[in-house]
């Protein structure tokens, strides 16, 4: 695994194979920190928002970084201290960067659930905040207005007494 020493990274497959949860399979921490790495990537002081994901599969999941993140948090826990401590280095940087390019949720503390980690109290990019749960922008929802020509619409005379 790219930034691990070996001993490390035999550690990180041991629990990957033996984790016994639905979102530790064989290849997830390396996914994982693929895809923080990724959300992290776009250059410039604009902030990010996290995004959730429209599908609870094992890897479609991890279009959500917090998802990822979740996943890291979980293969710290079961790491040995040693592999544990080099692991918790790569994602200490990518944490502080996250903090940094992310925004702190105003409304965290009202949700009707409590939040266990702190990446989920980062405002994120909501599905019902201005795109479809698709992705698409609702701007290319709408449908196409067709209007007819000032000269083909005529003014409807009324007929009969009005009486019904």
């Amino acid at each position: 695994m790219h930034g691990l020493s070996t001993r490390a990274s035999l550690a990180v497959h041991r629990v990957e194979h033996l984790g016994g949860s639905f979102y530790l399979h064989p290849g997830a921490t390396e996914r994982a920190l693929q895809r923080y790495r990724e959300f992290l990537r776009p250059p410039g002081r604009r902030p990010l928002y996290p995004r959730e994901s429209s599908c609870d599969c094992t890897w479609c999941s991890f279009d959500d970084v917090r998802h990822a993140r979740d996943v890291l948090e979980e293969v710290l826990e079961r790491l040995p201290e040693r592999a544990r401590g080099e692991l918790a280095r790569l994602v200490r940087r990518l944490d502080t960067e996250f903090l940094r390019r992310t925004l702190q949720d105003p409304f965290a503390h009202r949700r009707r659930w409590r939040i266990r980690f702190w990446w989920y109290r980062r405002l994120a990019d909501r599905p019902g905040w201005g795109d479809a749960p698709d992705g698409r922008s609702r701007r290319r929802l709408r449908p196409k207005v067709i209007r007819a020509a000032p000269s083909a619409v005529r003014p409807v005379r009324p007929t009969g007494t009005g009486v019904v």
